[in-house]
């Protein structure tokens, strides 16, 4: 148990160091890197709190609170996973509808072109 209690506590703290390393380097956005860190946090907080860890294992009903932690652990990435999932398909609609609107702008830059063209020609 306490094997896999300190590895979640060095995972979580290396998490914690490479989301830190991440945004200072530019390769993640800040409002990115709050939802990875408030998971990295949850994990450490609940790695090293035995009583809080017990507790919410009985009331999961799962015997071995280390196992209750990796459920813990699953369901908040997941929830993070999920998050960034609902900003890429919101991303990728807002990339969708400027690629409508730069093609529009793009026809009628032609039209012009060629309108201004054959008034000249005239």
């Amino acid at each position: 148990m306490d094997r896999l209690m300190n590895f979640m506590t060095v995972l979580s703290l290396a998490l914690i160091v490479l989301v830190l390393r991440s945004v200072r380097r530019a390769h993640i956005r800040v409002e990115y890197s709050v939802s990875w860190l408030g998971a990295a946090v949850t994990l450490l907080i609940l790695s090293r709190s035995d009583w809080a860890l017990s507790r919410i294992a009985r009331f999961l009903g799962i015997s071995d609170p280390p196992f209750a932690l990796l459920l813990l652990v699953g369901c908040i990435f997941l929830i993070v996973l999920f998050r960034f999932s609902t900003v890429i398909s919101s991303l990728k609609d807002a990339n969708i509808s400027l690629a409508q609107r730069v093609a529009i702008l793009e026809f009628r830059l032609r039209s012009l072109d060629e309108s201004q063209q054959t008034q000249a020609s005239a």
